[in-house]
């Protein structure tokens, strides 16, 4: 039975605020990438906090920023409550809004079982009866598959929209103009050819061969059919980095990264059906990751294993049976480790005995990874100095094997250093491929521009 419940109206149409709207503006909230004000000097990252509380939090602040409640407002919803919060209107209201979010599939929650606080104070006391607060429940909050695919396509939206108007596309804008719909010139009919035919200069070959006769006799040769643009298929793997400079140096680099992520997989999945989309996080190792799992992602304290994100890019797309394969990588800095096998350089213990030398800040240990299945004979090394030559060579050994494999490579950098425009221009000359050097409030225009010109400029 559905009940209806009734309250005094407090100024905000609870049913009537776009859920559209609500989402992007609480796409940063969802989005998490572990960045926080005292990570520079903690090196630990905060963990994403799915509490309802939290999400009533970001509820509260995205209807202010959106203009929709005032702090007059929220102040006295809070008054007709005595100045509490719990039990007042502004509770209900964001209570109703978790629920229409979960009602239209853009969230959902789950109860997760008590923790052994919880279960002390549950099976605790001795016999007497007293009287206490209810233990609360812990409801956590996800984004679904249908709010992450909402916030890709509000991300691409956006970043379409704002590069103004264009000559040629299929993108919808306000804008109006006119124009004729052209096809290249019919070609004869050869056998396997689609039986597309062109009825117009089919008839004029058997004219021209018979004159105007009726009935007029067609043979073969008088079969002309159109010629439509050839259409391949691509492949591409997102390379995300996910080490702890991503958000080390006050500012968040792989928040503006994960929305790329989520815009193109919303375009290929709405206007490029035979292509496939894979996200790959490399760190001091590299990882598969499933699009449903990129929001909850955080960045963490590791190193850029480079070579290990190309390596594992590259099996995926051998995978893959399409005639285009690319890799977009996304980065901020120079490889700093890599995969050694067998024992330890005897020219890294150097590093060890003179730590100011030519070695110094150099490493050799067990790989420490989130990826499963790792080989156990290899070791990790790691120089967050960067520029190391066996770094370095394990990257370029990666980058050649791609240029074999047919795959190019086209990286976004989020840094200028010359170091790092050296290092980024070899490796894209190595492969074909573009290199872009932009910031977190420009790269996802970038990528956008240069996916959308590569699939206009195949090969005909």
């Amino acid at each position: 039975m559905k009940f209806t419940r009734y309250s005094k109206f407090n100024g905000l149409d609870v049913f009537g605020i776009n859920l559209g709207d609500l989402m992007d503006a609480l796409s940063d909230s969802l989005l998490s990438s572990g960045y926080d004000d005292d990570y520079y000097w903690t090196r630990e990252r905060m963990p994403q906090d799915t509490s309802l509380d939290a999400l009533r939090r970001a509820l509260l602040q995205a209807l202010i920023d959106q203009g929709l409640l005032s702090q007059h407002q929220i102040q006295q919803m809070l008054d007709e409550n005595e100045g509490k919060y719990q039990g007042s209107q502004l509770q209900e209201t964001l209570n109703q809004l978790i629920e229409r979010l979960v009602e239209e599939g853009y969230l959902t929650l789950h109860e997760e079982p008590p923790t052994s606080e919880q279960r002390r104070q549950m099976m605790g006391g001795n016999g007497e009866g007293q009287i206490e607060e209810p233990v609360p429940r812990n409801v956590k909050f996800e984004v679904t598959e249908k709010g992450l695919d909402f916030l890709g396509y509000k991300t691409l939206r956006n970043l379409l929209g704002s590069l103004g108007k264009s000559s040629m596309g299929r993108h919808d804008t306000s804008h109006l103009a006119t124009g004729v719909e052209a096809e290249a010139a019919s070609k004869p009919y050869e056998f396997g050819d689609t039986i597309n035919l062109d009825v117009n200069t089919t008839l004029l070959s058997a004219i021209q061969r018979e004159g105007l006769n009726v009935p007029l006799n067609l043979e073969y040769q008088d079969l002309h059919v159109h010629q439509c643009d050839y259409q391949s298929s691509c492949a591409t793997v997102v390379m995300l980095d996910c080490s702890h400079s991503m958000i080390l140096y006050g500012e968040d680099r792989f928040t503006p990264a994960k929305k790329v992520a989520l815009a193109l997989g919303h375009l290929i999945r709405t206007q490029y059906p035979g292509d496939s989309l894979k996200i790959v996080l490399f760190h001091d190792s590299a990882e598969e990751l499933p699009l449903a799992k990129l929001a909850t992602t955080q960045v963490g304290p590791y190193h850029t294993n480079t070579a290990e994100g190309l390596r594992l890019a590259r099996r995926i797309l051998q995978a893959q049976r399409k005639d285009m394969k690319q890799i977009v990588m996304v980065t901020d800095g120079k490889p700093t480790a890599c995969f050694i096998d067998g024992g330890t350089p005897a020219s890294l213990s150097a590093g060890r005995r003179d730590p100011g030398g030519m070695n110094a800040g150099r490493d050799v240990r067990e790989p420490q990874s989130r990826a499963v299945g790792t080989a156990l004979q290899r070791r990790l090394y790691k120089n967050s100095m960067g520029g190391d030559p066996w770094v370095m060579e394990a990257t370029f050994r990666e980058v050649q094997a791609c240029r074999k494999a047919g795959i190019m490579i086209n990286t976004f950098m989020l840094a200028s250093d010359y170091y790092l425009v050296e290092f980024v221009k070899q490796m894209s000359a190595m492969t074909n491929g573009k290199a872009y050097f932009a910031n977190p409030n420009n790269l996802s225009q970038f990528v956008l521009i240069d996916f959308l010109r590569r699939r206009k400029s195949r090969v005909k």
